[in-house]
């Protein structure tokens, strides 16, 4: 699903946030990125999402160079490849739960409110389909952004420290929530600081320097 080859990110100011990096992700896979701040984690998910271009080096995802994409290519390929669960949320604060899920349906196709309730029934939240993000608790908004980065069925999930800002009984639903996707063959790619996330992934590498330790 994911083949990275001697990837580099370097900025003007002469940082290197990847250096060197090559990583294979088998299909159905659940890799989870670790490492310290500054390590190069979320560039790494930027690249594969097609939110950034790397300076040397080839990404692939389900076949596919991105390198050979231009903008609208690799907006393609974030509507139909790839879903994204971020940390911070970013749900739209006048829509209900539904239509954020409803409104990732209309940037990939048409809005199907009937296909963006089975959704959110998946992670258990049919009943607050009609809520406004601030009337959810935090652990209710992030299984929210599940449901939307599901929606469009990607065939790769990425993640950026999804249990980072819940309490523990949050953190559990949605963990349950991620084992659940990857038994039935859903490819994650996890990025976290958290152990208790990558005890559960079938394999985690550890990002240093922007290098693979």
């Amino acid at each position: 699903m994911v083949l990275m080859e001697a990837v580099e990110k370097r900025y003007r100011e002469g940082v290197a946030a990847l250096d060197g990096v090559s990583l294979r992700v088998a299909r159905g896979e659940w890799v989870c990125v670790m490492g310290p701040s500054g390590s190069g984690k979320t560039t790494l998910l930027n690249l594969l999402a097609g939110l950034d271009r790397p300076t040397a080096g080839g990404v692939r995802v389900a076949g596919v160079a991105l390198d050979s994409l231009d903008g609208p290519g690799l907006a393609r390929h974030r509507r139909e490849t790839v879903g994204i669960l971020f940390q911070q949320f970013h749900l739209v604060g006048h829509l209900t739960a539904v239509e954020n899920v409803m409104l990732a349906q209309h940037f990939h196709s048409v809005a199907d409110e009937a296909e963006a309730l089975e959704a959110l029934a998946r992670v258990g939240l049919r009943e607050r389909a009609h809520h406004l993000p601030s009337r959810l608790s935090a652990g209710e908004q992030q299984r929210v952004c599940t449901a939307r980065a599901l929606i469009n069925a990607p065939r790769l999930l990425l993640a950026d420290e999804p249990t980072g800002s819940l309490d523990e009984a949050s953190k559990a639903v949605v963990l349950d929530l991620l084992a659940g996707l990857h038994a039935a063959g859903q490819t994650l790619v996890v990025v976290t600081h958290d152990p208790s996330i990558g005890a559960r992934a079938d394999r985690c590498v550890r990002l240093e320097h922007g290098r693979l330790a």
